[in-house]
């Protein structure tokens, strides 16, 4: 389907498709969720801009091809706006100040939180973990979430251990497939990696058909739908701890990501996000930025995926299938 330059006025088959992916991240309201229609109304033209802004893209209300390549990206399930409210920074950010004895630094923070702040109560700072028995997942698997924990753990003062009582762990970890129970169903292949509940719900799900990789360098991987598990562990347990998405491109909780892209380190927009909910941790290294890469070589160079699979690029997202 060719949706680049639709506007206002117009009606093209497919767009209620468009419609649709709005709904699930927020954009547009819940009534008419399954009466959407292919015309370009009033209202996808205001849910386009706001997620324009959110994407740091140019709020013109015109599906472009630089507005439909970000739809197409792999990205996390939860939404955007929530209760009608933006939960990214649309663009805008807030200033914050850094003092030190030498400077007062003001910087724009782009970090957001679910509404009214839900974090884990300050008493509990020891929160523990588990995998979803069923799933029989391997030493080298757990180790990814494990690091992933850490990230967030060192510029807090949380700490996390895994724990084999599923039933009274805090945080609780599964992959699945389709419709899992929640609400919110899996897609398959890219669309929508995995979505994570605010505290202290404590849940974290992922699509169990994705293309994981967990060891090697995913940007070496033949697969053009190769995603590293890390990179979305990291970003799904910010979701854990309160944080919302964040429109920094660099930082973690940014929705999207490209495949063979790894993307763990916690940017500063995260950091200062993470320690207005908890403070920092003084024994952390403190270390923030951001690495990343998205070369990608004909050898896999090692790459190894969670269950030996590799699939094939079917789909884009949704069902939806753009031609640029």
């Amino acid at each position: 389907m060719n949706f680049s330059g639709c506007h206002i006025g117009d009606k093209v088959d497919g767009l209620a498709k468009i419609k649709k992916y709005f709904h699930q991240f927020g954009y547009l309201p819940d009534p008419s969720v399954d009466n959407f229609t292919d015309d370009f109304d009033d209202s996808l033209e205001s849910a386009l801009k706001t997620y324009q802004l959110n994407f740091n893209l140019n709020d013109t209300g015109v599906l472009d091809d630089t507005t439909l390549q970000q739809i197409t990206l792999p990205r996390c399930g939860n939404a955007d706006v929530v209760n009608g409210s933006s939960t990214m920074k649309s663009g805008s950010g807030t200033t914050t100040n850094h003092s030190d004895s030498s400077s007062n630094i003001h910087s724009v923070a782009h970090y957001s939180f679910f509404p009214s702040q839900p974090r884990w109560p300050s008493w509990k700072r020891d929160l523990t973990y588990a995998f979803v028995p069923e799933n029989q997942l391997t030493d080298t698997v757990k180790a990814v979430f494990t690091r992933a924990f850490l990230r967030w753990q060192d510029v807090t003062p949380l700490t996390f251990r895994e724990t084999q009582n599923y039933n009274t762990a805090d945080i609780t970890i599964g992959f699945f497939s389709g419709n899992h129970g929640d609400g919110e169903p899996f897609d398959g292949i890219l669309g929508t990696l995995a979505h994570a509940f605010s505290p202290p719900d404590g849940r974290l799900h992922l699509d169990d058909a994705e293309n994981w990789v967990i060891e090697g360098d995913v940007s070496t991987s033949s697969s053009n739908a190769a995603i590293d598990l890390e990179s979305v562990a990291v970003h799904e347990i910010g979701h854990l701890l309160g944080l919302g998405h964040s429109s920094v491109p660099e930082a973690i909780m940014y929705p999207t990501i490209s495949t063979g892209l790894k993307k763990v380190e916690l940017a500063s927009d995260d950091v200062d996000g993470i320690q207005v909910l908890y403070g920092g941790n003084p024994n952390g290294s403190g270390s923030t930025g951001s690495t990343s890469s998205q070369e990608r070589d004909s050898s896999d160079g090692g790459v190894q995926y969670m269950g030996s699979f590799k699939w094939a690029l079917s789909l884009v997202i949704g069902g939806i299938l753009l031609v640029l």
